[in-house]
């Protein structure tokens, strides 16, 4: 899968250090990198706007779509027939990051994550396969193509 994918698959290399920096790091570096992303908000507050988005609401929307690409490039890499394996790995993904930032300073593990990451995977996951359903089933009329007139010479 690597050695016929090797540009997927260092961009999705790229992408999952990216989340690890972003997961595993201790939270007093990671508040320093989001801190603008809170000062928007304070923004859209103070101007009216978005006022039923908190923290809590902010922060579970921010973990879903860190993990829309998850899904999307583990898809793209497995391929379409092993969709379940892109989702079982990000679950299995999202699982260890939550286990590790336990022991991380600052950092605090919770389900509420599991839930989020795994939403985004699975959100990936089915764009990935709608993005991917036409060449899919091009490639699967091939095949049933190929197989007709391997039969048809046999049999002949």
């Amino acid at each position: 899968m690597l050695h016929r994918h090797p540009v997927l698959s260092l961009l999705t290399g790229g992408y999952l250090a990216i989340v690890a920096w972003l997961t595993l790091t201790p939270q007093a570096y990671a508040a320093e990198r989001i801190a603008i992303i809170y000062r928007l908000l304070d923004a859209f507050h103070r101007r009216g706007y978005l006022l039923s988005i908190d923290d809590h609401r902010l922060e579970f929307a921010a973990n879903i779509a860190l993990f829309v690409p998850v899904g999307v490039f583990l898809l793209l890499l497995f391929g379409h027939r092993l969709w379940w394996l892109a989702l079982a790995a990000s679950f299995a993904m999202t699982t260890a990051i939550e286990t590790v930032q336990r022991f991380i300073p600052g950092r605090v593990s919770d389900e509420r994550d599991l839930v989020a990451n795994g939403t985004g995977a699975v959100i990936g996951v089915l764009v990935a396969l709608v993005l991917t359903a036409p060449a899919a089933l091009r490639r699967r009329r091939r095949r049933k193509a190929r197989a007709g007139r391997t039969a048809r010479v046999a049999a002949g």
